[in-house]
């Protein structure tokens, strides 16, 4: 019921053409406040959230629909940063004052928090560099973040940061919750080539209190992995989302392209392409619900099947979006159909908290290869 809630929601509401107006008027925040709150409405910004502070404690298969139907019609919201990623961590690592804060104004659509890990070109959570010096009665914080989706327009930032170790060691890693407007804060937008919300951060002796701590100070390795996790399961929906609307919209071109007299799909060649596909697709579904349901069981230890959702559901929907832009021809290339669009947020999100090989090597890791 929630599936098909979603799915005639968004098709009405957030359809692939919102996304081409929001491009096309190079808007700053990339999504919609309007459908955002219309999300919260619905209680979808709460389905990670207990009851007890207005959510509906519906868990990660119920998250990971929502995701998988935003993929089909590529609605741009914050919805994965907010109500999965920030959601997971104030939950999970919050005190109870952070709780009664955040929680219910996530749930309400009130609040937008970004958390912003990554600082080079891949994605390296132990990788932080960005230090935490103790002052007065709480941290000094300065460093860069990058590629920080829906920074901009965010009330808050969950950042990771280094109070010791060095950069490579899960041990001294924390995570704080920063006001977007403290000072010496800079956010500076990216410009992302599938038209959402991103930015590049500059933290330049950014107070913060100890109570701003999300987990133990030093010890939040363990939260950030869960909090990942949580996030590379809803990125992996969606890029299944991506793959089954790609795949339908090429069908029915195969089905109503002709040429030499009879439509394109009568084809061998392509038939047994698009065969292929499908049998692709299928494996991804199955490992994105085997990845949403192991988080439901323990989120602590679902980081080998999140990772292989993540990895297949990313190589399945840059297959599919591939195979998608071939089978549709020169018209394919071009910005007249929407093929491009898919293909674009299939390798951001792709790309997002870890790619094929980031999670190629974290499942070996996992595996003691």
């Amino acid at each position: 019921m929630l599936q098909e809630a979603a799915r005639g929601f968004l098709s009405e509401s957030a359809p692939v053409s919102q996304l081409r107006a929001l491009r096309d008027a190079r808007d700053e925040l990339g999504y919609s406040r309007d459908l955002w709150r219309a999300m919260a409405e619905l209680g979808w910004t709460g389905i990670l959230i207990p009851e007890e502070h207005g959510g509906l404690d519906f868990g990660h298969m119920g998250a990971g629909l929502v995701c998988q139907e935003m993929g089909r019609t590529l609605a741009a919201s914050p919805y994965i940063s907010t109500a999965i990623m920030a959601a997971t961590a104030i939950r999970r690592g919050g005190g109870p004052g952070q709780q009664a804060r955040w929680l219910p104004a996530i749930a309400a659509g009130e609040a937008v928090i970004a958390v912003a890990v990554d600082e080079a070109r891949k994605h390296d959570p132990a990788g932080t560099a960005l230090r935490a010096q103790a002052s007065c009665n709480g941290f000094r914080l300065d460093g860069h973040k990058t590629f920080v989706a829906d920074a901009v327009g965010a009330d808050a930032i969950i950042v990771a940061a280094r109070t010791g170790g060095e950069p490579g060691e899960a041990e001294g890693l924390s995570l704080f919750v920063v006001d977007a407007r403290a000072q010496g804060l800079d956010i500076e937008r990216t410009l992302m080539v599938d038209s959402r919300n991103a930015a590049r951060l500059t933290l330049d002796g950014v107070q913060v209190d100890e109570a701003d701590a999300l987990g133990p100070v030093g010890g939040a390795f363990e939260l950030l992995e869960t909090v990942l996790g949580a996030g590379r399961a809803g990125l992996a929906a969606e890029m299944s989302g991506i793959a089954q609307e790609s795949f339908a919209r090429t069908l029915g071109y195969l089905r109503e392209r002709t040429q030499f007299g009879r439509p394109i799909g009568s084809f061998q060649a392509l038939q047994h392409r698009a065969a292929h596909l499908y049998c692709e697709i299928e494996v991804a579904k199955s490992a994105v619900l085997a990845g949403g349901q192991a988080l439901d069981r323990d989120p602590t230890g679902a980081g080998f099947l999140v990772s292989l959702a993540k990895a297949k559901a990313g190589e399945v929907a840059r297959l599919a979006v591939a195979e998608a832009v071939q089978m549709h021809g020169g018209i394919g290339m071009t910005d007249a159909v929407d093929i491009g669009l898919f293909m674009k947020r299939a390798r951001v999100a792709g790309e997002w908290l870890g790619d094929a090989s980031f999670h190629a090597g974290r499942i070996a890791r996992l595996r003691c290869f």
